[in-house]
């Protein structure tokens, strides 16, 4: 299998590639950088440029593109300077790289996200629920790239996850660690539930739906149950071996950040299993390992 896939300078680009050499298949990683660190053939593309994106990827000749490339900082996309570039990225680049893969009859996965939905309620959200209201730009820009696939392709893997955690980037733990050795105490919501998801074991799952042709849309985030992101941290500091302390704050207490926030961020797996997948670990035993990774 060869295997085209995008934003590999990001958290989850560099784990499906090496999942993919892992198992001796060829991958091709892009991103918009001038070089990654990614171990793979590279080669940069802008995605919003239709042009370039079909030449090389009719090039390659994939049999699979993984599109992890994304504009991903939420409260950024609210800036009216911004939203033409978040449209450009999230929803014309995927466009583009659809239209490629239904000329060149390759499968596709694109990642998706909870914040396609309201954000409200307690019940999990289903992997096939319509039910879309997006509550701030960025969901809106990332269910628009989902029906820019859904339209376009027959042959596609929809995947949404939450609260990632990878080697190769930013992310929530990191800044939760960095924050504790300089802090005695800090201040977390708790109204906002979820389960986290290590890019480690999602791109195990993504190159396993890559070898089938099981397609639609799909929920994946590790085990665990639900949690807050209060929740998360103590837990973090616990498994670090840090003693900062942790107050939980409402999102109301915490304040507002520029773009609205999902409280209801649990997304129902079962689907995965239905399916013949095998689950992600528990997001417990995620941390203990990206933790040794990291330290």
């Amino acid at each position: 299998m060869k295997a085209f896939v995008t934003g590999v300078g990001g958290q989850l680009g560099y784990d499906v590639v090496n999942e993919l050499k892992k198992r001796g298949y060829i991958a091709i990683g892009s991103d918009i950088l001038d070089e990654t660190a990614a171990d793979c053939e590279y080669i940069k593309l802008d995605i919003t440029d239709a042009k370039a994106v079909e030449k090389t990827i009719s090039d390659v000749k994939p049999d699979v593109v993984i599109h992890c490339a994304a504009w991903t900082a939420v409260d950024a996309a609210e800036d009216e300077e911004n939203r033409p570039k978040v449209k450009a990225i999230n929803v014309d680049g995927t466009q583009n790289i659809a239209n490629v893969c239904k000329k060149l009859d390759c499968k596709m996965i694109y990642i998706s996200t909870d914040y396609v939905f309201n954000g409200q309620g307690t019940e999990p959200w289903q992997p096939d629920c319509k039910d879309y209201a997006p509550q701030n730009v960025y969901g809106q820009s990332k269910l628009d790239g989902e029906l820019a696939v859904a339209n376009t392709l027959d042959k596609y893997f929809i995947v949404r996850i939450a609260w990632v955690f990878g080697v190769n980037g930013k992310n929530f733990i990191k800044t939760m660690i960095n924050v504790g050795k300089t802090h005695d105490e800090v201040r977390v919501v708790s109204d906002q539930i979820g389960t986290p998801t290590y890019t480690f074991d999602l791109a195990r799952l993504l190159v396993d739906m890559a070898e089938t042709e099981k397609y639609g849309y799909y929920h994946a985030t590790n085990e665990g149950g639900f949690i807050s992101w209060y929740d998360f941290t103590v837990e973090i500091y616990k498994q670090a071996g840090m003693s900062t302390k942790v107050t939980p704050v409402t999102t109301a207490e915490y304040g507002l950040s520029k773009a609205a926030r999902p409280f209801n961020s649990r997304l129902d797996k079962s689907k995965l299993i239905e399916n013949g997948f095998t689950s992600l670990p528990t997001w417990q035993d995620a941390l203990s390992r990206y933790l040794k990774e990291i330290q």
